[in-house]
C-alpha cells in the first residue's frame, strides 16, 4: 500500500514574557534592550513582582493660587504643611487653610530648611522668613539674624551642617554662618569660598554629606557652585583653621537650580545636567566610586532632553517618598510637568504625567504637592481629581526565543483589578510603531459601553477588549490577532479611573519555522 504524504502545519508555541519589571530603559537602543524593560512607561510603576498603574490624586486644600513652595514643618507637639501661594504662607495642614497675612512675598518660590524649632524661607528677593511654635500659636515673621556687610534679601538657600546653619548669598560664592553651633537667631559670619573656586560662578547650595572613609563614617561639608564644583570640607569649626579644613575641589555636572540635592540614606543626590548624581558615585573620596555613573543612567537620554530645554525653569526638585518606596524627580517640561520616578529597591525607572506639580513635600508620612489652585493630596484614590489616568507601556522587543520570522497568533496578558477595564493591547512588529488609540474604563457613561453588552471583537479595532478582571484574581484571557516578523513589542494601555490594574506577565502564541506567510 503506498504511503501518503501529509503535510504537516507548522505547530504552535507558547512563551510567557514577564510584566516589563526592568522599567523604562532610555539608555540603550532598541535591540540591546533586555525584555523586561520598557521603551515607554508612562503612569505604570515597576513593582519588584508585578507592574501597577500609579495612584491618583485629590485637591487637599483649594487657594484659588499657584503653590509654589510646599514644605512640613516638625515638632513634638505636631506637624504642619505650609504653602506659599501668591503674595503669602497659608498653613494647610487641614483642608481649611489659614493664611499667615502679617507676612508677603515678592517670591513664592522659595529654599526651605528647619533646623531645632525653626524653619527657613529664603528666595533672594525678601528678607528671610522663619516659622515656629509661639506660647499659645505658630508664628511667622523675619529672621532673627544679622552680619556686617550682610544683606538679607540676598539670601537664596540654606542648610545644616556640624550643628550650624548655612545661608547662601545669591549671586556670590559667599556663604554666611552662624557663629556659635546650635544658634537660630544672632550673628552670622562670612566665609568667602571665591579663593578656592576653581571655575567661578556662584554657591547654589550646601550638605552635610556623611561618607565612610574606610576607618569610619566622616562627616564631610560639601559647597555646590553653579560651574559644578564640589567644595568639600571636614572639620566643624570654620573658625579653627586647625579643625576646618578643605579635603578637595571636584568637578562634577552642573547642578540645576538652588532646589538641586536630595539627601538619601547618607548619600546627596544631585540633580543636574547630565542626570541625577549620587555624591558617592562622583567624588574620589574613600570608598567612593570615581566613575560618574548618575543614579539616572538607565534613562539617561530623557533627562538629557528636559535638561537641554528646561533647565532654567523652576520646579526641578526630587523627593524619597517612603511610604510608596521610591524616590520623585519633577520635571518641568513644555508649559505643564512631569515625574521621574524610581523603586528604590530594584532601581527600575518609569515616567508619570498628567500631574501638574510645582513642589512636593511630605505630611505625617503622606505626600502631597502644589498645583495650579491649591494643594493636592498624592496616593489617594485612583483619579486624577475625578479625570482618567492615562497608562501606556510599550515593553522593550523581543525574539521569543528564536531569531527565525514568526507569526503571534494569540496574546494573554494577565492582569488584576477592582473592576473591569478597557484595554488596548497589541503587538508592534519589527520597529513599527501602529499608535492605536486607548479605550475608556466600562461605567454607566452614554458614550462607553457596559461590560456583558457587546463582543470584545466588534470594537473599533479588535485588538482592544472589555477586560473582565476580579479584584485580587489575576485574570488570564487569550485575545486572536495576526502579528507576523522577527521581534515583537507588547503594548498595553488604558485610560482608567477608579480602578487599580496590576500586571503580571503576558503569554503568546506563535508559529516559527517555514510556510507561515
Amino acid at each position: 500500500m503506498q504511503q501518503r504524504n501529509v503535510n504537516r502545519a507548522n505547530k504552535s508555541v507558547n512563551i510567557t514574557i514577564p510584566a516589563p519589571m526592568g522599567g523604562l530603559n532610555a539608555r540603550d537602543s532598541l535591540d540591546t534592550m533586555s525584555p523586561e524593560d520598557a521603551i515607554v512607561m508612562d503612569n505604570y510603576y515597576p513593582g519588584d513582582t508585578k507592574v501597577t498603574l500609579r495612584t491618583g490624586y485629590t485637591l487637599w486644600s483649594e487657594l484659588n493660587e499657584e503653590v509654589k513652595t510646599l514644605v512640613e514643618y516638625k515638632s513634638d507637639v505636631r506637624n504642619y504643611l505650609l504653602a506659599i501661594a501668591g503674595e503669602y504662607c497659608y498653613d494647610v495642614s487641614a483642608a481649611e487653610a489659614e493664611k499667615y497675612d502679617n507676612v508677603m512675598f515678592t517670591k513664592s518660590y522659595c529654599q526651605t530648611f528647619q533646623y531645632r524649632d525653626r524653619l527657613f524661607f529664603m528666595n533672594g528677593q525678601d528678607v528671610p522668613k522663619v516659622f515656629y511654635l509661639g506660647v499659645s500659636e505658630p508664628i511667622l515673621e523675619n529672621w532673627g539674624f544679622s552680619g556686617i556687610n550682610l544683606t538679607d534679601e540676598k539670601i537664596v538657600s540654606g542648610g545644616v551642617s556640624k550643628s550650624r546653619v548655612w545661608f547662601i548669598e545669591a549671586g556670590t560664592l559667599k556663604i554666611w554662618y552662624s557663629s556659635t553651633a546650635g544658634d537660630v537667631s544672632g550673628t552670622l559670619k562670612a566665609f568667602d569660598l571665591s579663593q578656592v573656586a576653581r571655575f567661578g560662578g556662584h554657591l547654589v547650595a550646601i550638605a552635610n554629606w556623611t561618607q565612610d572613609g574606610g576607618q569610619g563614617i566622616d562627616d564631610l561639608t560639601v559647597f555646590l557652585t553653579s560651574e559644578g564644583e564640589a567644595l568639600v570640607y571636614s572639620g566643624y569649626d570654620p573658625d579653627n583653621a586647625a579643625n576646618w579644613s578643605l579635603r578637595g575641589s571636584y568637578k562634577i555636572s552642573k547642578p540645576i537650580g538652588y532646589n538641586c540635592i536630595m539627601p538619601y540614606q547618607g548619600d546627596i543626590i544631585v540633580i543636574t545636567v547630565d542626570g541625577y548624581l549620587p555624591l558617592s558615585r562622583t567624588l574620589p573620596l574613600g570608598q567612593a566610586n570615581a566613575s560618574q555613573v548618575a543614579f539616572s543612567d538607565k534613562i539617561r537620554n530623557l533627562v538629557l532632553d528636559r535638561t537641554k530645554y528646561s533647565k532654567q525653569k523652576d520646579g526641578w526638585q526630587g523627593i524619597i517618598y517612603g511610604r510608596g518606596g521610591y524616590a520623585i524627580f519633577n520635571v518641568p517640561y513644555n508649559v505643564s510637568y512631569e515625574q521621574h520616578v524610581v523603586n528604590l529597591n530594584t532601581g527600575a525607572w518609569c515616567r508619570f504625567t498628567g500631574i501638574d506639580s510645582r513642589c512636593w513635600s511630605l505630611f505625617n508620612d503622606y505626600i502631597y504637592f502644589g498645583g495650579r489652585n491649591g494643594v493636592y493630596r498624592y496616593d489617594d484614590g485612583y483619579s486624577d481629581q475625578t479625570m482618567p489616568i492615562v497608562g501606556h507601556v510599550e515593553q522593550a522587543y523581543t525574539n521569543l526565543g528564536t531569531p527565525n520570522l514568526k507569526r503571534v497568533q494569540m496574546l494573554n496578558p494577565r492582569t488584576s483589578s477592582f473592576t473591569p477595564y478597557g484595554l488596548t493591547t497589541y503587538l508592534n512588529v519589527d520597529y513599527n510603531d501602529r499608535n492605536l488609540n486607548y479605550l475608556y474604563n466600562i461605567d454607566d457613561s452614554a458614550e462607553r459601553t457596559l461590560w456583558n453588552k457587546a463582543k470584545w471583537s466588534s470594537l473599533a479595532h479588535p485588538s482592544g477588549t472589555k477586560w473582565a478582571c476580579f479584584r485580587g484574581t489575576p485574570r488570564s484571557q487569550w485575545i486572536a490577532i495576526s502579528a507576523t516578523g522577527f521581534k515583537v513589542s507588547i503594548v498595553f494601555k488604558t485610560k482608567t479611573r477608579g480602578n487599580s490594574i496590576l500586571w503580571y506577565d503576558t503569554g503568546l502564541r506563535f508559529e516559527g519555522g517555514s510556510g507561515i506567510i
